[in-house]
Protein backbone atom coordinates (compact mmCIF):
# COMPACT_ATOMS: atom_id res chain seq x y z
CA UNK A 1 0.00 0.00 0.00
CA UNK A 2 1.17 3.37 -0.76
CA UNK A 3 0.50 4.77 2.63
CA UNK A 4 2.72 2.29 4.37
CA UNK A 5 5.54 1.96 1.75
CA UNK A 6 5.79 5.86 1.91
CA UNK A 7 5.65 6.08 5.96
CA UNK A 8 8.20 3.69 5.99
CA UNK A 9 10.58 4.97 3.63
CA UNK A 10 10.34 8.27 5.41
CA UNK A 11 11.00 6.57 8.19
CA UNK A 12 14.23 5.54 7.19
CA UNK A 13 16.05 8.79 5.90
CA UNK A 14 14.48 11.06 8.78
CA UNK A 15 14.01 8.45 11.95
CA UNK A 16 15.78 10.02 15.07
CA UNK A 17 18.75 8.24 16.53
CA UNK A 18 17.17 6.65 20.12
CA UNK A 19 18.56 4.35 22.51
CA UNK A 20 15.28 2.09 22.75
CA UNK A 21 15.40 1.52 18.57
CA UNK A 22 18.55 -0.54 18.86
CA UNK A 23 17.38 -3.30 20.14
CA UNK A 24 14.48 -6.19 20.47
CA UNK A 25 14.91 -6.37 24.30
CA UNK A 26 12.02 -6.23 25.75
CA UNK A 27 13.26 -4.71 29.10
CA UNK A 28 14.54 -0.92 27.50
CA UNK A 29 11.51 -1.04 24.90
CA UNK A 30 8.88 -1.11 28.00
CA UNK A 31 10.46 1.31 29.81
CA UNK A 32 10.85 3.98 27.14
CA UNK A 33 7.62 3.57 26.84
CA UNK A 34 6.14 4.31 29.99
CA UNK A 35 8.54 6.96 30.44
CA UNK A 36 7.16 8.55 26.93
CA UNK A 37 3.03 8.06 27.74
CA UNK A 38 2.52 12.07 27.87
CA UNK A 39 5.85 13.03 27.47
CA UNK A 40 8.14 14.28 25.05
CA UNK A 41 11.19 12.04 23.53
CA UNK A 42 13.32 15.59 24.33
CA UNK A 43 12.14 15.51 28.42
CA UNK A 44 12.06 11.84 28.87
CA UNK A 45 15.33 10.54 27.11
CA UNK A 46 17.92 12.00 29.62
CA UNK A 47 15.33 10.22 32.13
CA UNK A 48 15.90 6.55 30.32
CA UNK A 49 19.93 7.07 30.40
CA UNK A 50 19.36 7.80 33.78
CA UNK A 51 17.19 4.79 34.63
CA UNK A 52 19.13 2.33 32.33
CA UNK A 53 22.46 3.65 34.06
CA UNK A 54 20.84 2.89 37.33
CA UNK A 55 18.79 -0.29 36.37
CA UNK A 56 20.77 -2.19 33.88
CA UNK A 57 18.33 -5.35 33.83
CA UNK A 58 14.37 -5.42 34.98
CA UNK A 59 16.29 -7.25 38.47
CA UNK A 60 18.38 -4.04 39.34
CA UNK A 61 14.78 -2.29 39.05
CA UNK A 62 13.05 -4.91 40.79
CA UNK A 63 15.61 -4.77 43.45
CA UNK A 64 15.38 -1.13 43.81
CA UNK A 65 14.02 0.67 46.91
CA UNK A 66 10.71 2.71 46.07
CA UNK A 67 12.49 5.90 47.26
CA UNK A 68 15.29 5.26 44.73
CA UNK A 69 13.32 4.97 41.39
CA UNK A 70 10.70 8.06 42.45
CA UNK A 71 14.11 10.26 43.26
CA UNK A 72 15.53 9.06 39.78
CA UNK A 73 12.05 9.45 38.27
CA UNK A 74 11.29 12.98 39.78
CA UNK A 75 10.21 15.82 37.51
CA UNK A 76 8.67 13.21 34.86
CA UNK A 77 5.65 13.80 36.42
CA UNK A 78 2.73 11.27 36.60
CA UNK A 79 4.37 9.30 39.32
CA UNK A 80 1.97 6.43 39.03
CA UNK A 81 3.93 5.76 36.53
CA UNK A 82 7.34 5.61 38.14
CA UNK A 83 5.09 3.13 40.88
CA UNK A 84 3.68 1.20 38.57
CA UNK A 85 6.55 0.69 36.87
CA UNK A 86 8.87 -0.68 40.41
CA UNK A 87 5.57 -2.98 40.77
CA UNK A 88 5.41 -5.17 37.39
CA UNK A 89 9.16 -5.17 37.33
CA UNK A 90 9.38 -6.67 40.40
CA UNK A 91 6.50 -9.34 39.06
CA UNK A 92 8.20 -9.88 36.04
CA UNK A 93 11.86 -10.66 37.89
CA UNK A 94 10.32 -12.33 40.41
CA UNK A 95 7.42 -14.42 39.29
CA UNK A 96 8.36 -14.94 35.51
CA UNK A 97 11.76 -15.18 35.74
CA UNK A 98 12.74 -11.84 34.32
CA UNK A 99 10.53 -13.35 30.95
CA UNK A 100 8.51 -10.24 29.72
CA UNK A 101 5.16 -11.87 28.42
CA UNK A 102 5.33 -12.50 24.60
CA UNK A 103 2.12 -11.90 22.89
CA UNK A 104 0.23 -8.66 23.22
CA UNK A 105 -2.60 -10.57 25.04
CA UNK A 106 -0.43 -11.42 27.97
CA UNK A 107 1.11 -8.07 28.12
CA UNK A 108 -2.08 -6.21 28.72
CA UNK A 109 -1.81 -8.30 32.39
CA UNK A 110 1.17 -6.04 33.33
CA UNK A 111 0.05 -3.28 36.08
CA UNK A 112 0.73 -0.02 34.10
CA UNK A 113 0.93 -1.64 30.63
CA UNK A 114 -2.40 -0.04 28.41
CA UNK A 115 -3.25 -1.09 24.86
CA UNK A 116 -0.90 1.00 23.15
CA UNK A 117 2.24 0.26 24.98
CA UNK A 118 1.21 -3.55 25.00
CA UNK A 119 1.16 -3.21 21.34
CA UNK A 120 4.61 -1.20 21.13
CA UNK A 121 6.52 -4.01 23.13
CA UNK A 122 4.78 -6.73 21.05
CA UNK A 123 5.58 -5.28 17.81
CA UNK A 124 8.58 -3.99 18.68
CA UNK A 125 10.04 -6.99 20.47
CA UNK A 126 8.62 -9.83 18.73
CA UNK A 127 7.49 -8.33 15.60
CA UNK A 128 3.42 -9.06 16.28
CA UNK A 129 1.16 -7.59 13.96
CA UNK A 130 -0.78 -5.63 16.27
CA UNK A 131 -0.83 -1.73 15.65
CA UNK A 132 0.07 0.80 17.91
CA UNK A 133 -2.60 4.08 18.44
CA UNK A 134 -1.45 6.80 20.72
CA UNK A 135 -1.71 10.84 19.32
CA UNK A 136 0.69 10.84 16.81
CA UNK A 137 -1.75 7.85 14.49
CA UNK A 138 -4.59 9.38 15.83
CA UNK A 139 -3.46 12.75 13.79
CA UNK A 140 -2.04 11.13 11.10
CA UNK A 141 -4.98 8.82 10.34
CA UNK A 142 -7.44 11.37 10.94
CA UNK A 143 -6.02 13.63 8.75
CA UNK A 144 -4.66 11.45 5.61
CA UNK A 145 -7.96 9.61 5.59
CA UNK A 146 -10.39 12.44 6.57
CA UNK A 147 -11.93 11.17 10.04
CA UNK A 148 -13.53 13.80 11.48
CA UNK A 149 -14.93 11.69 14.21
CA UNK A 150 -14.26 12.98 17.96
CA UNK A 151 -11.23 11.21 19.57
CA UNK A 152 -12.11 11.79 22.53
CA UNK A 153 -15.13 9.02 22.79
CA UNK A 154 -14.38 5.31 23.08
CA UNK A 155 -15.82 4.34 20.08
CA UNK A 156 -13.46 6.24 17.81
CA UNK A 157 -11.04 4.62 19.73
CA UNK A 158 -12.33 1.56 18.31
CA UNK A 159 -13.09 2.81 15.01
CA UNK A 160 -9.27 4.20 14.79
CA UNK A 161 -7.39 0.29 15.83
CA UNK A 162 -9.65 -1.32 13.13
CA UNK A 163 -8.67 1.52 10.53
CA UNK A 164 -4.68 1.74 11.88
CA UNK A 165 -4.92 -2.35 12.21
CA UNK A 166 -6.12 -2.22 8.04
CA UNK A 167 -2.94 -0.05 7.06
CA UNK A 168 -0.48 -2.08 9.05
CA UNK A 169 2.58 -3.47 6.77
CA UNK A 170 1.85 -6.85 8.40
CA UNK A 171 5.02 -8.12 6.74
CA UNK A 172 6.80 -5.21 8.83
CA UNK A 173 5.07 -4.17 12.13
CA UNK A 174 7.64 -2.86 14.44
CA UNK A 175 9.22 -0.89 11.15
CA UNK A 176 5.67 0.54 10.78
CA UNK A 177 4.61 1.36 13.65
CA UNK A 178 7.95 3.00 14.53
CA UNK A 179 7.04 5.17 11.07
CA UNK A 180 3.70 6.37 11.64
CA UNK A 181 4.58 7.40 15.31
CA UNK A 182 7.73 9.08 14.18
CA UNK A 183 5.77 10.84 11.23
CA UNK A 184 3.42 12.39 13.81
CA UNK A 185 6.28 13.80 15.81
CA UNK A 186 8.65 15.49 13.13
CA UNK A 187 6.60 15.84 10.18
CA UNK A 188 2.36 15.55 10.99
CA UNK A 189 2.60 17.70 14.02
CA UNK A 190 -0.38 19.53 15.79
CA UNK A 191 0.23 22.80 14.72
CA UNK A 192 1.29 24.41 11.80
CA UNK A 193 2.65 20.90 9.76
CA UNK A 194 5.21 21.61 6.83
CA UNK A 195 2.43 19.95 4.21
CA UNK A 196 4.62 21.21 1.32
CA UNK A 197 7.53 18.69 1.82
CA UNK A 198 5.06 16.53 3.18
CA UNK A 199 5.86 12.53 1.20
CA UNK A 200 1.79 12.27 1.64
CA UNK A 201 0.21 15.66 0.49
CA UNK A 202 -0.32 14.03 -3.17
CA UNK A 203 -3.02 11.62 -1.25
CA UNK A 204 -3.79 13.01 2.20
CA UNK A 205 -7.29 13.71 2.46
CA UNK A 206 -6.96 16.45 4.84
CA UNK A 207 -4.62 18.42 2.64
CA UNK A 208 -6.98 18.32 -0.55
CA UNK A 209 -9.80 19.46 1.70
CA UNK A 210 -8.58 22.15 3.34
CA UNK A 211 -8.98 20.35 7.31
CA UNK A 212 -5.84 19.58 8.10
CA UNK A 213 -6.12 22.24 11.07
CA UNK A 214 -9.29 21.08 12.02
CA UNK A 215 -8.11 16.99 12.43
CA UNK A 216 -8.10 15.43 14.46
CA UNK A 217 -11.58 16.51 16.33
CA UNK A 218 -11.34 16.31 20.33
CA UNK A 219 -14.09 18.05 22.30
CA UNK A 220 -13.62 16.63 25.59
CA UNK A 221 -11.86 19.29 27.67
CA UNK A 222 -10.62 18.26 30.95
CA UNK A 223 -11.94 20.19 34.10
CA UNK A 224 -9.37 21.94 36.38
CA UNK A 225 -9.46 22.45 40.13
CA UNK A 226 -7.70 24.96 41.66
CA UNK A 227 -6.06 24.57 45.19
CA UNK A 228 -4.08 26.46 47.07
CA UNK A 229 -0.89 25.03 49.02
CA UNK A 230 0.94 26.81 51.55
CA UNK A 231 4.41 24.95 52.12
CA UNK A 232 5.63 25.77 56.07
CA UNK A 233 9.50 24.86 55.99
CA UNK A 234 9.68 24.15 59.66
CA UNK A 235 13.32 25.11 61.01
CA UNK A 236 14.51 23.91 64.48
CA UNK A 237 16.93 25.26 66.79
CA UNK A 238 19.65 23.17 65.14
CA UNK A 239 18.91 24.09 61.47
CA UNK A 240 17.33 21.13 60.38
CA UNK A 241 14.08 20.87 58.75
CA UNK A 242 10.87 18.93 59.01
CA UNK A 243 9.14 17.09 56.08
CA UNK A 244 6.26 14.13 55.37
CA UNK A 245 5.55 11.40 52.96
CA UNK A 246 2.40 11.52 51.27
CA UNK A 247 0.09 8.75 51.39
CA UNK A 248 -3.09 7.94 49.99
CA UNK A 249 -4.24 8.01 46.01
CA UNK A 250 -4.18 12.05 45.92
CA UNK A 251 -1.02 13.90 43.84
CA UNK A 252 2.45 13.28 44.35
CA UNK A 253 2.00 9.96 46.27
CA UNK A 254 4.99 8.54 48.06
CA UNK A 255 6.59 11.65 47.51
CA UNK A 256 8.18 14.21 50.20
CA UNK A 257 6.88 17.54 51.25
CA UNK A 258 6.68 19.92 54.16
CA UNK A 259 3.90 20.56 55.91
CA UNK A 260 1.51 22.43 54.23
CA UNK A 261 -1.69 24.44 54.85
CA UNK A 262 -4.07 24.20 51.98
CA UNK A 263 -6.83 26.55 51.49
CA UNK A 264 -10.00 26.87 49.68
CA UNK A 265 -9.50 29.94 48.71
CA UNK A 266 -6.31 32.09 47.85
CA UNK A 267 -5.55 34.13 51.49
CA UNK A 268 -3.14 37.16 51.48
CA UNK A 269 0.18 36.72 53.35
CA UNK A 270 -0.58 38.49 56.02
CA UNK A 271 -4.02 36.33 56.32
CA UNK A 272 -2.16 33.04 56.23
CA UNK A 273 0.70 34.74 58.68
CA UNK A 274 -2.27 35.46 61.14
CA UNK A 275 -3.99 31.58 60.48
CA UNK A 276 0.04 29.96 61.00
CA UNK A 277 0.92 32.03 64.33
CA UNK A 278 -2.23 30.65 66.37
CA UNK A 279 -0.81 26.93 65.39
CA UNK A 280 1.44 24.85 67.48
CA UNK A 281 3.66 22.71 66.18
CA UNK A 282 4.85 19.64 68.51
CA UNK A 283 3.51 21.67 70.80
CA UNK A 284 5.65 24.60 70.20
CA UNK A 285 4.65 27.63 68.32
CA UNK A 286 7.25 29.46 66.07
CA UNK A 287 9.52 32.59 66.89
CA UNK A 288 9.55 34.06 63.76
CA UNK A 289 7.68 33.63 60.16
CA UNK A 290 9.32 34.36 56.55
CA UNK A 291 7.87 34.88 53.60
CA UNK A 292 10.28 33.17 50.95
CA UNK A 293 9.42 34.16 47.76
CA UNK A 294 7.05 37.37 46.60
CA UNK A 295 5.03 35.45 44.00
CA UNK A 296 2.77 32.90 43.76
CA UNK A 297 4.05 29.77 41.95
CA UNK A 298 1.41 28.25 39.41
CA UNK A 299 2.41 24.72 39.11
CA UNK A 300 0.13 22.73 36.49
CA UNK A 301 -0.68 19.46 36.44
CA UNK A 302 -3.46 17.49 34.07
CA UNK A 303 -6.68 18.13 36.18
CA UNK A 304 -5.49 20.56 39.07
CA UNK A 305 -3.76 24.16 39.27
CA UNK A 306 -1.60 24.35 42.11
CA UNK A 307 -0.97 27.71 43.86
CA UNK A 308 1.77 27.55 45.75
CA UNK A 309 3.64 29.46 48.69
CA UNK A 310 6.50 28.94 50.75
CA UNK A 311 6.92 30.16 54.41
CA UNK A 312 9.77 29.48 56.65
CA UNK A 313 8.86 29.21 60.70
CA UNK A 314 11.67 29.08 62.65
CA UNK A 315 11.85 27.48 66.26
CA UNK A 316 14.17 27.79 69.13
CA UNK A 317 13.94 24.45 70.27
CA UNK A 318 15.18 21.28 68.56
CA UNK A 319 12.13 19.43 66.85
CA UNK A 320 11.21 15.85 66.66
CA UNK A 321 12.16 14.24 63.46
CA UNK A 322 13.93 16.92 62.34
CA UNK A 323 16.54 16.07 59.53
CA UNK A 324 19.31 18.13 58.28
CA UNK A 325 18.94 19.39 55.15
CA UNK A 326 21.40 17.18 53.38
CA UNK A 327 19.50 14.22 54.16
CA UNK A 328 16.52 15.75 53.12
CA UNK A 329 17.17 16.72 49.32
CA UNK A 330 17.96 13.04 48.92
CA UNK A 331 14.66 12.19 49.59
CA UNK A 332 12.01 11.98 46.35
CA UNK A 333 10.06 15.49 45.94
CA UNK A 334 7.49 17.17 43.73
CA UNK A 335 9.61 18.86 40.77
CA UNK A 336 8.15 22.55 42.08
CA UNK A 337 9.67 21.77 45.56
CA UNK A 338 12.84 20.42 44.66
CA UNK A 339 13.53 23.62 42.36
CA UNK A 340 12.26 25.66 45.51
CA UNK A 341 15.02 24.13 47.34
CA UNK A 342 17.71 24.21 44.91
CA UNK A 343 16.93 27.86 44.21
CA UNK A 344 16.62 28.75 48.18
CA UNK A 345 18.29 26.56 50.33
CA UNK A 346 21.29 24.48 48.68
CA UNK A 347 23.58 27.70 47.87
CA UNK A 348 23.18 28.35 51.46
CA UNK A 349 25.02 25.56 52.52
Amino acid sequence: MEFSNSLIHWYLQNKRNLPWRNTTNPYPIWLSEIMLQQTRVAQGLPYFLSFTDAFPTIFDLANADEEQVLKLWQGLGYYSRARNLHATAKHIAFELNGEFPPTYKELLKLKGVGEYTAAAIASFSYNEPVAVLDGNVFRVLSRYFNVDSDISLPKTKTEFQQLAQEVLDKKNPALFNQAIMEFGALQCVPKNPDCNSCVLNSSCAALQHKKVSELPVKSKKTKVTNRYLNYLILKDSDSNYIVQKREGKGIWENLYEFPVLETEIQLSENEIIEQVSKMQFYNEKPSEILILQNEITLHKLSHQHLHIRFFELRFTSKLPDSKPFTAIQKLPFPIVIHNFMVANYCNSL
